[in-house]
């Protein structure tokens, strides 16, 4: 039975709201959270950005579910020597209860320093030498490091948890999956592709954990949800690599009429029918998924986390569900 943990969106909520979701996803029997990396939010409508690891400190406070970010960069924007240091700092803090899930990027997010935004086969080099800094710098020892894309010098660090922080690699297409499966701790996907997982564990990844994760927008009115889905997180439902190509939040905005309300009501589970909430994670369990993480989209998070302590996770987690009585759709 897979993990099912909440997903935090740095992009469309603020600090404080993000460490009051950690506190509800926890009460309402979620096991973990992933927490987005963001400089920029997607669009205007998601509207926020706040800086992860001052985040990922008030959760450790703030709760006691281990926390994996989904995905950082450690390539352009940050060196990976500084990664290294903010997720080692992470995994004290939450007592060894943290993952650095890592990717590609984003020109949205990396290109802010003025640097050029280099070709994907360049950003998975990039990628590979800077997961080798990182775990270099997680044993404590002092780091010299000359590559081809990094340069570190008499680096040490000195606060590091017990154990090395593992390293999660995501992937959505053939050459980042094996990457991941030659270099990673675990693999971070977000479709329920069954046969991106099968790829991952045959090129390697064996029994190393899979992460996915989903949006939904609970709500009672399914035509109002769809359409907060489609203003709110319609981006990703972009084709081809814009995503990773474009360089702001107004050029995204540019092409939202490419994404229709069609689009958005079938790509994302809205409205307030139970077992289409939980066939959209099952269908996460069926393509062999070990952690699931879902994040309600819109301001209705109270409403969301009591749908699905009452009535979503106790069916995926394997538990009677909660008694019928509210008034939610069956």
């Amino acid at each position: 039975m897979p993990e099912y943990g909440y997903f935090l969106a740095t992009e469309e909520f603020g600090p404080t709201d993000l460490v009051e979701q950690a506190r509800m996803a926890e009460q309402a029997g979620f096991e973990s959270l992933w927490i987005s990396d963001h400089y920029h939010p997607w669009n205007a409508a998601q509207g926020q950005s706040p800086f992860v690891w001052s985040v990922i400190g008030a959760l450790a406070e703030a709760v006691s579910l281990p926390v994996q970010t989904a995905v950082t960069c450690p390539t352009v924007r940050t060196h990976p020597a500084v990664v290294a240091q903010a997720a080692a700092t992470s995994a004290v803090m939450t007592g060894g209860r943290f993952r650095l899930g890592v990717g590609t990027g984003e020109a949205l997010n990396e290109h802010i320093t003025g640097g050029p935004w280099p070709p994907v086969h360049v950003r998975l080099e990039m990628l590979e030498e800077a997961i080798q800094v990182m775990r270099n710098l997680f044993t404590g020892e002092e780091v010299n490091h000359r590559g081809t894309h990094y340069t570190v010098e008499n680096a040490r660090l000195y606060t590091v948890p017990d154990e090395p922080v593992p390293i999660d690699v995501s992937g959505f297409g053939p050459k980042a999956t094996a990457l991941a499966a030659r270099i990673g701790d675990g693999f971070v996907t977000m479709s329920p592709d069954e046969t991106l997982v099968s790829h991952y564990r045959k090129g390697g990844g064996g029994g190393k954990p899979v992460s996915g994760g989903l949006k939904v927008c609970h709500g009672l009115d399914r035509e109002e949800a769809v359409r907060r889905a489609r203003d709110v997180w319609g981006s990703q439902l972009l084709p081809g690599e814009m995503g990773q190509i474009l360089p702001t939040p107004r050029h995204f905005e540019q092409l939202e009429p490419l994404v229709t309300e069609d689009a958005a009501a079938s790509s994302f589970t809205c409205g307030d029918d139970v077992d289409e909430h939980v066939a959209a994670l099952t269908a996460y369990t069926d393509a062999g998924f070990d952690r699931v993480y879902v994040g309600q989209i819109g301001p209705d998070q109270r409403g969301f986390f009591d749908f699905y302590r009452t009535k979503v996770l106790p069916q995926v987690q394997g538990a009677p569900p909660a008694t019928p009585g509210d008034g939610t759709r069956r």
